[in-house]
């Protein structure tokens, strides 16, 4: 993938996720100071042209102290978002949400 700005989950680099629809609020900690400048969003495709907002609820300013974006999918949610960061294209990857 293009570009130097990449996003790790969990260790891993530009890490594809599978989530579980109705279960589970999922939260993304963006308080370490690599994110600054790089706001998290999901998306239902992967151009970036249409937000999924749905459920999601962001807290802070990437990069500082207490910073994260959640997500809850509920069960009649896509079965596949992309997340990304507003201000770069190609970074982020593909959720596969579950039932």
């Amino acid at each position: 993938v293009g570009g130097s700005n990449k996003y790790f989950i969990d260790g891993r680099q530009q890490y594809g996720l599978n989530l579980v629809k109705g279960r589970t609020l999922y939260t993304f900690d963006q308080s370490d100071s690599s994110n600054s400048g790089h706001p998290l969003r999901f998306y239902l495709d992967a151009a970036r042209s249409t937000l999924f907002s749905t459920n999601v609820y962001t807290v802070g300013t990437p990069g500082n102290a207490g910073a994260y974006t959640q997500i809850f999918v509920a069960n009649d949610g896509p079965t596949t978002l992309y997340y990304q960061c507003t201000s770069h294209t190609a970074m982020g990857n593909t959720i596969n949400i579950v039932s």
